[in-house]
Parts: structure tokens; C-alpha cells; sequence
């Protein structure tokens, strides 16, 4: 047996050091942190080599007196606390006493500090954790390290460093994201002698945002600002459609502190839920202020992660914020015309394509055209909004694909979604069948049947009643929405838009004031039934299964389920905790038809443990997302005035219609002023 050794204080010292640092970035890390809590508001970074073979962080902190100096780079000295009590309530970034000690131990350390009430400051040397040099300076106010040759004495250590570009990179991230963090503090970075950053230190996140990422990041970003259960949340979150390929662009502070977390990420990500296309994801700056009792910053040795007394209402505040920003000010998208303008050049050398030219579906009319002026349609062999459950069968007969299962599920929600009272629909069908009209209101014959004698008036009240029966939203779904946004009713109504015309029998134009519209009606009708289906889906149809099915979970995934089983039930599972960490599977959605039960309520209770708002599987939506796909409206399919009428007049002012289910735009906007541009009619 070998014996116990005591290590030596060099050992110890290397040892803890490893611990603390690691590469250039994690000394910069930790002197940009003592200089925050330094009072500074103005710092500079310097960096040469990567880091490898210099460093220098210069602020205008308070500085440090010269008697505390040499005490300052022992390990477990520290200004930040002084009892135990202190550590459930930390505010500052540094507390640990480690940082100095460490960084001293593998580099060549030099330092010059001065306080304002001195008239000379100190210049002091360490290396290796030994002092060479302790002597007064004259120095401005504040505090500069200059740390040479990392890892002089740890080869080992040395040889795991990758190269000066990449640590060089690591170091930009991190005062990026610290700058990201403080936006009232000058932040400029200086890598091997050329200016990489300068923010403005005004106070203002956009504008750090700004000098961090850029205008084009900063012009897709949307303001957050929500409080919830003592938590506040505020910053920014970017438009859908400009999310990014990957998750390297969320910024989540605590307190000040940049942090990674699941559940910051996590309820971002929930937020975007069927606003956001497959394989991107959102991008975001995100501070979170709460009381620092609920925060544990003492869990990692470089504070990078924390762990929250309460997940769930950490959860649920960023998730509400972001998602209130989305639907709050997520405006339509504006069609861009500027890579479409002439620029001077002369439009005669690319004339025009015929068959890409506009096409409408009406004769122009001088006077606006407004929904009671609008003239019966034309016969249709099947009206696409007023489709009835047997047509949608139809529809999906030829698909292999489809189970019974979701034709089941498509019966239960009833994918009538355009035409919710059945009676009123089935009357202006009725009478939309009586006589055939031409598009400019005259009666014609259809394959030689008779003329028959139909009054235009009452034919065109009977529609704009059915139009305005539309029940858009249950009550039940109008609560839940109430619950994310609180919105604000003006007293005076945006003027509603007028349907003009259709483009390429895909596209409604439409007219909002000084805005032209276009609608995409397979992705408006698609997410209006989707948003139906899914509001309508609280309580699933359960098939129950002839014997339970053991499920095997984690011991947190079975705590969390057990804790959630009522939540089950409303989600069509029947579900009965047995011995730990097994559960009986006695029954699940009818709707999930054939699929692996032990997939399905494991994904289920990895979401309530995960605190997700709404638990509901993502297999649902894509089972919502094929259904509402096949009973929407098809590109190429016939619509009349009044049907595309009806379907702009559903969906123009729905918050949660802006997107169809796979994050594509279902409108986009074009002002008058664009078009005259194009028109040379204004400069």
C-alpha cells in the first residue's frame, strides 16, 4: 500500500490553479470580473499571441491600497466576503479569492494599481507564485495586469493549448458576452494591435448589442420586458425568420453574471414553437434579474454555470417574455425591394417575362372594392373553405402514409375550420348552388343548365353573415392567449384589408391603407386549422391497452411524472406511478396510434421534469401539422373573391397566425411608398 503524502504547496498551487485556469480566456475571464467589481466603467483588453505570451486588462476601478497587495494574490483573499452569510447573497462576479492566486501560480505576473486618495501607486511583480518585485509607481487611478508567458512552468499544460487564432477567439467571445453584460461599462479590445471592439458604454444594451454583432443582427431583433413571479426579464430576441443555424448566438446574464443554462435555453426555444423553420434556432440577448438568494453561483469553478432554487419560475418568466415579444411585436414581414430597384439602370435591357407577370383572378374595378359590393362566386365543384370532414377523407384516401389514427383525429377535432357553424355554412352552401354567376355579377349557364331568377342581394347578405359568424377562437383558447398577452385594445380598429385580386392562383393581394398585402392561402388557411386543432385538443380520446405497459424512467424523469399524472390524464394518458423508477402505461392518446409507448411518455416526462409551459409532445404537432395540411386550401385550387375574402378577414389580425406550422411567413407587406419608388414616382 503506498503511503500518504502531504503535496507541497507548489503542487497544491498548480493543482488548484488547473482548476480556475485553463487558457488565456480563463485569465481574462477573471481579471475582467475583479475590474467590474471594481466600480470600473471604462476597461481595455490587450492580447498578443492568443493570449499565450501576453495579456493586459487595464481599468478605472478603485484600484487596490498598497498594503493589500501582496494579500491580494494569496489564495482565499478576498474583498467580496466575510462571513458565511454572505454566500446567499452574492452580487458581485468574483467572491471565491482564487483568481489572482491562480493566474500567479502558471504566468509571469505584473502589476500597477493606484487609489484615488494616494498620491503614488504600486508596481508589483510576481511569478510563479513568488514576488520579485514590490515598489511604489506613479500610475493613473485604478488597476492594469499584464500577465506574459502562460503556463511557463506547466508544460504539460502548454502543449494542450490550441492555436493563437482559436485561443485568440475563445478571448473575443468572452469579452463580447461580458460586454453583452454591462452595457454602462466602455469595453475596447485590442488584439495584436488592432482594434476588435469598442462599445459605447452609454447604458444601453442595443447599443452593445450593436457594436458587438453588428446592424444586420441588430435590425432583426425585437425588445423583451416582462416580470414575472419577482423575476424580470428584458433584453432582446430576433425575428423568426432571421434565426440562425445553430445556438451559439444565445446570450443568457444572471445578475449581470453570462451564464449557460438548459432551462434559459429551453424556454427560448419552447417560445419559437411552430414559429420557427426545422434546424434553426432563435438567437437572443437575455438578462434576468431576480433576488440572489434563489441563485447558487457557487457550484462551478469558473461561475460559467448556476443552479436555480426554482427552475420552473425561472422557466416560465423567460418563456412568457420572449413569447409575449413575438406576439406583441413580431410585425408582418416587409417585402424589401431594394435588390429589386432599378439603381439607374436602364430598364429597357431586361424587358419583362409575359408569364411572370401579374395575373388576377377579377376584372379591375374603378371603384375600391369593398366585401359588400363584392359579387356572388361562381360555382365550385367543392368550396375550399367550406370543406366538410367526408372531403378531407378524400383527400388524404391515396396517402399510404396516413394512419387511422389521425383520419380518427381529424373526425374528433372536426377540420371544418373555416365554417364553424355547420347550419349557416350549410345554407350558403345550399344557396351558392342555385345559380351560376360570371365575375361580373351576371347570370350565366353552367354545361347548358337553365338560367334561374336569384336575387343578387340577398345571395351576397346571406355570405357576409356567414363571414361574420366565424368564430375564430374558443373561449377556452381565448383564455390561454390572455394568459401569454395581455393585449391592448384601442379604442380605433385597424382598417380591415380588402382582397383585390389573387397571384399565380397561390397568393391573395389585398389592400390595408397605404400597404399592398400578400397572403400565402395554404399557409394562412394551414396554421388557422392548426391553431384550431390544437386549442381544441385539451382533453384527448384515450385507447386504453388490455394489460398496463411497463415504462423504465430515470428516478428525476419518475418524479417529475408522478408529480404530473392529473397533467397526463388532459393529455389523453393514463398513466399510475409503480415502483420506483417504473410506471404503468394503462392507456395513451388515440391519436399517437401505433407509435413505441415507452418513447412517448418517456418524451413526456423528460418534459415536465425539463418545466416546459405546455408538456404536450412534439409528435402532436406533427400530427396537428398533417392533418391542417391536408384540409387547407391548395395552392392551384379555384377560390372565388368572397372565399379569399373570408380567409383574410379570419386570420389578418391573429397574433398566432403569422406563421404556417413549419415557420414560414403567411404574409408580407408592401407600402405605397416602396411601390411609387419603383415607380420613380418619389426619389
Amino acid at each position: 500500500m503506498a503511503h500518504i503524502n502531504v503535496l507541497s504547496k507548489e503542487i497544491s498551487e498548480l493543482i488548484a490553479a488547473g482548476e480556475v485556469i485553463d487558457r488565456p480566456a480563463s485569465v481574462i475571464k477573471e481579471l475582467l470580473e475583479n475590474s467590474i467589481d471594481a466600480g470600473a466603467n471604462v476597461i481595455t483588453v490587450e492580447i498578443k499571441n492568443g493570449g499565450r505570451t501576453y495579456m493586459r486588462v487595464s481599468d478605472n476601478g478603485y484600484g487596490i491600497s498598497r498594503q493589500d497587495v501582496p494579500k491580494a494574490f494569496l489564495r482565499h483573499a478576498t474583498s467580496k466576503i466575510s462571513s458565511a452569510s454572505d454566500l446567499g447573497g452574492i452580487l458581485t462576479l468574483g467572491f471565491r479569492g482564487e483568481a489572482l492566486a491562480s493566474v500567479c501560480a502558471v504566468a509571469k505576473v505584473e502589476l500597477l494599481t493606484k487609489i484615488r486618495e494616494d498620491a503614488y501607486g504600486t508596481h508589483y511583480v510576481i511569478e510563479g507564485g513568488e514576488e520579485k518585485l514590490n515598489e511604489s509607481s506613479g500610475c493613473p487611478d485604478g488597476t492594469t495586469f499584464v500577465v506574459r508567458d502562460l503556463f511557463y512552468n506547466v508544460p504539460a499544460r502548454l502543449k494542450f493549448l490550441k492555436k493563437d487564432t482559436s485561443e485568440g477567439n475563445s478571448v473575443s467571445g468572452l469579452v463580447t458576452k461580458i460586454a453583452l453584460s454591462h452595457p454602462e461599462i466602455s469595453f475596447k479590445f485590442i488584439r495584436d494591435n488592432k482594434v476588435e471592439l469598442l462599445t459605447a458604454g452609454d447604458g444601453r444594451l442595443y447599443s452593445a448589442v450593436y457594436s458587438v454583432f453588428g446592424r444586420d443582427f441588430a435590425s432583426s431583433l425585437i425588445p423583451v420586458e416582462h416580470t414575472w413571479n419577482g423575476v424580470h426579464v428584458f433584453g432582446y430576441t430576433v425575428k423568426p425568420l432571421s434565426a440562425k443555424n445553430n445556438r451559439k448566438f444565445q446570450n443568457f446574464f444572471v445578475n449581470g453574471r453570462y451564464i449557460r443554462s438548459m432551462t434559459c435555453c429551453g424556454a427560448v426555444e419552447e417560445a419559437y414553437r411552430n414559429c420557427i423553420m426545422t434546424g434553426r434556432f432563435p438567437a437572443c440577448v437575455i438578462g434576468v434579474e431576480t433576488l440572489p438568494g434563489i441563485v447558487d453561483v457557487n457550484v462551478h469553478p469558473t461561475k460559467i454555470e448556476v443552479r436555480f432554487s426554482d427552475d420552473k419560475v425561472i422557466y416560465e418568466a423567460i418563456y412568457f417574455a420572449v413569447r409575449n415579444a413575438l406576439m406583441k411585436l413580431d410585425t408582418p414581414v416587409e417585402l424589401d425591394m431594394s435588390r429589386t430597384a432599378l439603381s439607374g439602370q436602364d430598364y429597357r435591357a431586361a424587358p419583362p417575362v409575359r408569364d411572370k407577370q401579374m395575373k388576377f383572378s377579377v376584372t379591375a374595378q374603378t371603384d375600391e372594392i369593398r366585401p359588400e359590393k363584392l359579387s356572388p362566386p361562381q360555382k365550385k365543384a367543392a368550396a375550399p373553405l367550406r370543406k366538410e370532414p367526408d372531403n378531407v377523407k378524400e383527400n388524404t384516401a391515396d396517402d399510404d402514409t396516413d394512419t387511422a389514427a389521425v383520419a380518427k383525429a381529424k373526425e374528433n377535432v372536426n377540420v371544418n375550420a373555416a365554417s364553424p357553424d355547420a347550419d349557416t355554412s350549410q345554407k350558403a352552401e345550399d344557396t351558392a348552388q342555385t345559380a351560376v354567376y360570371d365575375t361580373d355579377g351576371s347570370e350565366c349557364s353552367d354545361k347548358g343548365n337553365d338560367r334561374e331568377k336569384v336575387d343578387d342581394s340577398a345571395v351576397t347578405q346571406q355570405i357576409m353573415e356567414e363571414i361574420a359568424d366565424f368564430q375564430f377562437i374558443s373561449q377556452q383558447s381565448f383564455e390561454r392567449r390572455t394568459q401569454v398577452v395581455e393585449e391592448d385594445k384601442e379604442t380605433e380598429q385597424p382598417q380591415e384589408p380588402v382582397v383585390i385580386g389573387e397571384l399565380f392562383k397561390t397568393y391573395i393581394v389585398a389592400q390595408q391603407g397605404e400597404d399592398m398585402l400578400l397572403f400565402d392561402k395554404h399557409a394562412s388557411h394551414e396554421r388557422y386549422i392548426f391553431e384550431k386543432i390544437k386549442n381544441n385538443a385539451d382533453e384527448l380520446e384515450s385507447q386504453m391497452f388490455l394489460e398496463p405497459v411497463p415504462v423504465l424512467l430515470s428516478y428525476d424523469e419518475y418524479d417529475a411524472l408522478a408529480q404530473n399524472v392529473d397533467k397526463a390524464a388532459v393529455l389523453g394518458f393514463d398513466i399510475e406511478p409503480d415502483l420506483a423508477p417504473t410506471v404503468a402505461v394503462k392507456g395513451v392518446p388515440i391519436i399517437l396510434g401505433d407509435e413505441n409507448p415507452s418513447d412517448i411518455v418517456s418524451q413526456l416526462a423528460r418534459n415536465f421534469l425539463e418545466c416546459k409551459h405546455n408538456p404536450q409532445l412534439e409528435i402532436f404537432d406533427e400530427l396537428y401539422h398533417s392533418v391542417a395540411c391536408k384540409a387547407a386550401i391548395k395552392a392551384n385550387d379555384d377560390s372565388s373573391l368572397v372565399e379569399l375574402q373570408a380567409l383574410v378577414n379570419m386570420i389578418w389580425d391573429r397574433d398566432d397566425v403569422r406563421y404556417c406550422p413549419h415557420g414560414r411567413p403567411v404574409m408580407v407587406r408592401l407600402s405605397k411608398k416602396d411601390i411609387e419608388k419603383q415607380f420613380r414616382r418619389i426619389v
